[in-house]
């Protein structure tokens, strides 16, 4: 019994030792991990995050911006330049970057660079919604009239003088007056968009006006002269410090910029944002969508065979993620599934084309009426639809072929494929008896006379009943006596 106690007392007390061991592990783990978070936050007050808004304004880049400017925040970040160089992009995706660009408690510095760069359409809006403007030499910005409206802005009349007038000057002329309502609805949204945003931090709001009715341009000095920017820099650190001691409107507070000497931390774009960038191409996502819709007609014609229909399954998925990132109309979508519906129920329901035409055009349609911009980086190519088109009239006209062709072809399986097939009796007793046929057994009717070992011919099936007649290649059935 002591034996016993003994060894029971020193097991508790060597799992208290483990115990406690593990347990100041987890405590210098947890403090080793707050000296790193508190470090880190600690460099972050010393650290202007750099961001790249290069190429047309979409959903990766939106994607991108804002996750920046929330790791910005979590970093603690003294400001976050923004560098631009874009001629413009997506309304909606603007939209998001200019709503996480207020709502940012990090200061944003807008930099249209390097040298060459410009800032156009969706890029002046951002420049205008950022705390700090800035812009590098040998660049320029303006050009913010919606294209959407019809493809092209407003071209300005001449003035009466003959003369050419000044991008943005006094003399320049008052654009033409809009098409429609619509036109003019979207003109006049666009215009008190970027005034109040011109309001909110000060710029000149009539330049902004200009820059949208009329299609207003000016180059980097043309701009600071005019109070659109707040400074030209050089190059980054040049940028840094002249913006340092700036005071600027951070929500509703009024924050000091210290920004000379801070160190840079390039964020570039990741896998996702590649990604996301390469998907939401509407082209490639019509693509991923049409092998979707194959995939799954190839594993329905052929259950089991998987490859098709796991393909199909994630193809059709990653296409449905793509457009649902786009601008879409209602139209464009519905068409769109309903023309791959009928193509998919064409396989179940053999309609000799009808419902496979009727898809593929509807499809087509759809795909022309999809995107909702007049944006050419995200234009529907029309070679591709046409494409698609040849493509879904070919797989329809051979399932139709497929299905005339089984439908002629005589049957081999079932009750109906023993008809005008031979049967050996094996017993007959009046007009009934059994046969054997297809290597089973059967019960059959016919003719009075037939014997065990005679030749009849199946004229058709009951059920499991077989009519049959007196082979006439065989001998003539025995009269009764």
């Amino acid at each position: 019994m002591a034996a016993l106690f003994t060894g029971l007392t020193s097991g508790i007390y060597s799992m208290f030792r483990m115990l406690r061991g593990l347990a100041m592990a987890l405590v210098t783990v947890a403090l080793a991990a707050t000296a790193a978070n508190a470090q880190q936050v600690g460099d972050g007050r010393q650290t202007a995050v750099v961001l790249s808004l290069d190429g047309i304004v979409g959903p990766a880049t939106a994607d991108y911006l804002i996750r920046g400017l929330a790791a910005a925040r979590e970093q603690e970040a003294a400001v976050v330049v923004l560098r631009i160089d874009t001629p413009g992009g997506l309304d909606a995706s603007m939209r998001d970057i200019i709503h996480a660009i207020l709502a940012s408690p990090v200061p944003v510095i807008a930099y249209v660079a390097p040298n060459g760069s410009r800032a156009a359409s969706a890029g002046t809006y951002i420049l205008y919604a950022s705390h700090v403007a800035a812009m590098a030499p040998a660049t320029n910005l303006g050009a913010a009239t919606p294209i959407s409206l019809g493809g092209s802005p407003s071209r300005p009349a001449e003035p009466a003088s003959g003369k050419k007038p000044a991008p943005g000057g006094e003399d320049a002329a008052p654009p033409s007056p809009p098409k429609d309502a619509g036109e003019s609805k979207a003109i006049n949204d666009a215009v008190a968009y970027i005034r109040s945003l011109a309001a909110l931090r000060g710029r000149n709001a009539d330049w902004a006006e200009q820059a949208v009715r009329s299609a207003a341009s000016l180059s980097a000095g043309e701009a600071r002269a005019q109070n659109v920017i707040d400074l030209i820099a050089d190059d980054l650190p040049d940028l840094l410090a002249k913006a340092d001691g700036r005071s600027v409107k951070v929500g509703n507070n009024e924050v000091v910029l210290h920004t000379k000497g801070l160190r840079l931390l390039e964020r570039e774009p990741d896998w996702r944002t590649r990604l996301l960038a390469v998907i939401t191409n509407p082209n490639l996502a019509l693509m991923l969508l049409m092998v979707g819709v194959y995939g799954l007609i190839f594993e329905f014609m052929s259950p089991g065979s998987l490859f098709p229909g796991i393909l199909g399954a994630i193809c059709l998925l990653i296409g449905l993620y793509a457009l649902s990132a786009l601008p879409l109309t209602y139209a464009g979508v519905a068409l769109v599934l309903l023309g791959s519906a009928l193509m998919v129920a064409e396989i179940f329901t053999p309609s000799v084309g009808i419902l496979g035409v009727g898809g593929a055009i509807s499809f087509v349609l759809g795909a022309l009426l999809l995107v909702d911009t007049d944006m050419p980086a995200y234009e529907v190519s029309l070679p591709l639809v046409a494409g698609v088109a040849v493509a879904s009239l070919g797989m329809t006209f051979l399932i139709g072929r497929l299905a005339l062709r089984s439908r002629r072809a005589p049957i081999v399986s079932g009750v109906e494929a023993l008809i005008g097939q031979r049967a050996k009796v094996l017993s007959w007793t009046g007009a009934q008896g059994y046969v054997a046929a297809a290597g089973e057994r059967w019960r059959a009717t016919g003719p009075t006379g037939l014997a065990a070992g005679d030749t009849a011919v199946i004229e058709s099936a009951q059920g499991v009943t077989l009519r049959v007649r007196a082979d006439a290649g065989a001998r003539p059935p025995r009269t009764p006596a």
